[in-house]
Parts: structure tokens; sequence; C-alpha cells
């Protein structure tokens, strides 16, 4: 039942309206995590009028949290956070259902978690959870909202949405956890979740309501520093060739160029520092013979040392997508986006024009 009293600044808007409304109030939702992105998706679903809401964390409010996590008190220290997000939802709310499971999101319990929820939304801080709700959303087809952030930097995505793209399709391989540093180790800038999760709460309305554009095969990237958004377009790995939106092309401002003219230029002298930035284990399978250095994507920034600033430079992957993510790392370590080149198509475009500049083993 819609409370029309509550909910009537929604039910005015032409594109929600009654019918929108009463999505919203019989749609479950399950986010995972109660902390700095959790909870303002959880304090903006509740406010949307969320018909039930599922909270997993396993963890305890710490004075430390509070800097972002806005939806616990000093009151609240020492308690489940997932119990603190439920007391929250329900003085907000009363009406709406509320589950709070004091759990670790595990192989054993994701499965039966997900199931009966309309809508995943990622609240974590932590990449193996994250493959592991993109492989448990797959397997029985739900969609998810994907948030991240990192000091000044925060992304957001919607995966398995329609049919679209995987949080696997985007990055097949986990790095490294040692190279991944926690908030506690790193630090971040405290409004930053606020933002991102917003967005992630207006991503799950969206797809709820059935309106707008959900990021459906795009991974949107928030710089708070730069006051500035940026935008990669991706296709599963089924799909031949990464996409990039007029929207895209016009903010990254760097260049892309696939294997049939990059052959054509270099055989006409064209010289780029030629880099692969899939993993090690990829680089030990095939590799494209002309490349000068390899290094996975996401660590990018460890190789500004060697990799040239007066020098056209060539980014690879498996497809052209993390080629994509590793050019802005470079832009934003002052690399001129003009002389930054990415091979669309990566080494699967390069092998169909080239099978013989392909390295096996």
């Amino acid at each position: 039942m819609v409370d029309l009293e509550r909910h009537s600044r929604h039910v005015m808007l032409p594109q929600v309206g009654a019918e929108g409304q009463s999505r919203l109030s019989k749609s479950r939702v399950l986010c995972v995590g109660a902390g700095g992105l959790g909870s303002p998706v959880i304090q903006y679903l509740a406010a949307a009028g969320i018909g039930h809401l599922s909270i997993v964390d396993d963890d305890k409010v710490d004075l430390s949290n509070l800097q972002r996590q806005v939806i616990h008190r000093t009151s609240d220290i020492g308690e489940h956070k997932a119990v603190s997000a439920k007391r929250f939802v329900l003085d907000l709310d009363p009406n709406i259902s509320v589950e709070a499971i004091t759990q670790r999101l595990s192989e054993d319990n994701a499965k039966s978690l997900f199931e009966n929820h309309d809508l995943i939304i990622d609240g974590t801080d932590n990449i193996p959870t994250r493959y592991l709700i993109d492989d448990i959303c797959c397997e029985i087809d739900i969609p998810w909202v994907y948030g991240s952030v990192y000091r000044f930097e925060g992304q957001l995505s919607t995966f398995n949405y329609k049919g679209g793209p995987s949080y696997r399709d985007l990055f097949p391989e986990a790095p490294p956890e040692h190279l991944i540093p926690s908030c506690s180790e790193a630090g971040v800038f405290g409004v930053l979740p606020g933002i991102i999760g917003c967005l992630q709460a207006t991503e799950a309305i969206k797809i709820i309501v059935g309106i707008g554009e959900p990021l459906r095969g795009k991974l949107m990237i928030y710089d708070a520093l730069e006051s500035s958004m940026k935008i990669l377009s991706f296709n599963s790995t089924n799909s031949e060739h990464v996409q990039e939106s007029e929207a895209s092309v016009d903010e990254l401002m760097f260049n892309s160029i696939n294997a049939s003219d990059a052959i054509s230029k270099m055989n006409e002298g064209w010289k780029p520092y030629f880099i692969d930035v899939r993993s090690q284990m990829e680089w030990n399978q095939s590799r494209i013979s002309c490349s000068d250095d390899m290094c996975p994507h996401d660590e990018i920034l460890s190789a500004v040392d060697r990799i040239p600033k007066d020098r056209d430079v060539l980014v690879q992957c498996r497809s052209g997508q993390r080629s994509q993510l590793a050019i802005l790392f470079l832009m934003e370590a002052g690399y001129d986006g003009s002389r930054l080149y990415n091979l669309d198509g990566g080494i699967n475009g390069w092998s169909e024009i080239n099978p013989d500049g392909i390295i096996h083993g």
C-alpha cells in the first residue's frame, strides 16, 4: 500500500507516478554492507519507500566510521552495523520491512541470501566480495549496482541488467589483495561515499521503477578534487569491441585506434611506446610481439617511471576495456591524453588482423 502523503513528491513525477511508487513499495532489495556506501544507499532507498530491505554486514560500528557512515550515531558504537541500520530505517519509515543479517557474505550463504530479491547493491570495501556478488547474481539472474571509493575517486556501474555485461567483463581478474589498500590504510574523503552511494540509490530506483538509462555497460568515474565525471562504455566479453559514447569521447580526450590502423601507422614509421596492461598470466599465454612493456592496468601508476611522456603511448589489453582504465590513470598522473592511444579490440582484434604477430607461450 503506497503512502501517498509520504511519497507525494515522487507520485507527482510523471515518470514515476502512483504506478512507479507502487513498484518501489513491492520491491525487495539487498544491500551488502552498511558502511560508507551502504549508509546513503539505505537512507535514500528507505526514504523512497522500498518495500523490503535486507542489510548484510557482520561488522560493528566504530568511532572512525562516523566520518562517513552517516546513518550511525555515537550511541551506536559497538553495535552491529546491520542492526543500527535497521533501527535507522524503521525510525524513518516503520512501514518498511527490514531484515538485519549480521553475517559476512560468503560462498556458503550468498545464494540463499540473494534469492527472492529483485536487486543487489554493493556497499562493500573489498574486491573478492564483489566477484562473489557478480558470480551469484549471474547464476540466479539478478542485476546489481556496483560502487567503490578510493581516496578522492569513486566508481559506479550496473551489472547483469537485462542481459548486460557483468563485473568480470570489466575486470576479468582480481588484482593481488596486497595491492588494494583499505580505507583505513589509504584514507577516504568523507563525503565521497555519500556521493557514490546516492548515485547507487539513484540507479536502483531507476531500475525498479523502469525509468531513464541505468549505467548498463557503462562505468562512471567521479573525481571529487576535479569535480569531474568520466564515462567509459564497455561490452560483455562475447562482444568484439568496446564502444564509446559521444559523451565519452568528448570527456576522455584520448585516442582510439584499431589494429589495422595501428599496424599501418607502424609500417609508416610510427613508434609508440606499446604497453600491455593485461595480467601476468595472460601475458605468459600470449602477447603481441612488438609490445615494449607489460603492467597490469590497476598497477599502471607503478610503471610511470618507465612510460615516456614525450612519446605516443599505445595501450593494449584483451579487448580494449582495461586499457581505457589504464589510460585514465595515466591522464591523472599528468600524461597528455592526445598522446595516449587505446587499442580498440585489444589483442583479440590484433590477432584477427595479424595472427603472425602474436607470440604464444
